[in-house]
């Protein structure tokens, strides 16, 4: 651009009320400004496109959880844990009862539960006989490999 063009741009400028003035001729540009208290030109040469290096950024500490009251201790040494990842369920339907409650007394192999498993309805049953002590998981709830599901005593 010639500095006869940015020279003239300036006289506008001035002569106006336009705090700023941006002019783009194919690559190259000129913004003038007059915020500063002086008019600043500001002319840059066509730039080879390189690959811009991110600025490094200073990890931000997250703030300390808020300490979760403890949830009681659970006994899983007899606790029949699901074999799967699923969905617990403690009745065959939602109109039907629950396999099992609390203080009912199981045999081996009866069915404890089904945990549903990529829309396939897997039973799990007692590996023992037994008076059940517990229903850790909520009918409907997410369980995980290995989560205790029931404990027999």
């Amino acid at each position: 651009m010639d500095i006869r063009k940015v020279k003239k741009l300036i006289e506008l400028l001035e002569a106006s009320s336009v705090d700023e003035i941006e002019i783009k001729e194919g690559e190259e540009s000129v913004r003038i400004s007059r915020n500063t208290g002086a008019p600043i030109a500001m002319a840059a040469a066509p730039v080879p496109a390189a690959p811009a290096m991110p600025a490094p950024v200073a990890p931000v500490a997250a703030p300390a959880p808020a300490a979760a009251p403890a949830a009681p201790a659970v006994n899983t040494d007899n606790a029949v844990k699901s074999p799967m990842v699923g969905t617990f369920y403690r009745s065959p339907s939602p109109e039907a009862p629950s396999f099992v409650e609390v203080g009912q007394s199981v045999r081996a192999g009866d069915v404890l539960c089904i945990v549903e498993a990529m829309k396939m309805m897997n039973q799990i049953e007692a590996d023992r006989a037994g008076t059940v002590t517990a229903i850790h998981a909520e009918n409907g709830e997410p369980v995980e490999f290995d989560q205790p599901l029931i404990t027999i005593a």
